[in-house]
């Protein structure tokens, strides 16, 4: 009888290559949990307390740090070492002061640091709209599902939200506090592709009729004036005219190799 369930185990070699472990030292690593992210576009939480940030020198440590409530992600303590954290998350320590929002870079993921009042919004993407007899059900891309109530779901005039959208959210009360659309003119990050984390504004947007949207095409210029050519389904808006993600360079904590033994 062939063997039900999902794998729990992972080995280093096939994990994401962003992840910040050595391959060859240590046969196995955290697997993330199911959750909100993919596996290949997210960090387990053992390694962003071990091997990104080092407040825990090992699986152990972390373990005890998020038993004792003190990591929160997105508004709400997490105590599982393996959940899966990912694009646009906060993840949150209050006793240290310490505060940070995963965005995209060349190498795959960045920490960035944020202050205490960015801590209070996450941005997630609409990926989809469903109409129920309660309302409009929204899809974010971080695995979460808004239900919006409206006088008549036939006629949803009051849902002004279109697929690909940016909500702001307070994380403490679930309220949307902007929206940002994705259009020419706007700031966008790249988040998939050879050219993930480059940012720039949107110049053109591919009108698509023989194929999906997702795939139609975005050209993005940087502050240098240079293009290059992307989908839509790696586009991530980020502002209209200011980043509201900003990325300072001298407080970003880099996913890469680390230069440490780690021990699971």
């Amino acid at each position: 009888m062939g063997k039900k369930g999902k794998t729990a185990r992972l080995k280093r070699k096939p994990a994401p290559k962003y992840w910040p472990i050595h391959r060859k030292e240590l046969p196995w690593v955290v697997k993330p949990s199911s959750g909100p992210h993919s596996l290949q576009k997210c960090l387990p939480m053992t390694l962003v307390l071990r091997d990104v940030l080092g407040v825990a020198g090992t699986r152990k440590e972390g373990k005890l740090v998020l038993s004792e409530g003190r990591v929160q992600v997105n508004g709400i303590v997490r105590k599982k070492d393996d959940f899966p954290v990912g694009l646009m998350d906060v993840i949150s320590m209050p006793d240290s002061n310490q505060y940070y929002r995963i965005v995209s870079s060349h190498k795959g993921f960045v920490l960035a640091s944020i202050s205490k009042e960015d801590a209070k919004y996450k941005f997630a993407r609409v990926e989809n709209k469903t109409t129920t007899t309660a309302g409009v059900q929204v899809a974010l891309h971080d695995g979460t599902n808004m239900l919006i109530k409206v006088a008549d779901p036939k006629n949803p005039v009051e849902v002004t939200y279109e697929t690909f959208d940016i909500l702001k959210i307070n994380v403490t009360d679930g309220q949307i506090a902007e929206k940002i659309k994705t259009q020419e003119g706007n700031t966008a990050v790249i988040t998939g592709g050879k050219n993930i984390g480059v940012q720039g504004k949107i110049v053109e947007i591919e009108k698509t009729e023989a194929k999906k949207r997702r795939q139609a095409l975005v050209v993005l210029e940087d502050d240098q004036g240079a293009r290059c050519q992307t989908i839509l389904d790696f586009i991530f808006s980020v502002s209209g005219n200011k980043p509201q993600v900003e990325q300072p360079v001298e407080s970003q904590v880099t996913i890469t190799e680390s230069e440490e033994n780690t021990v699971d």
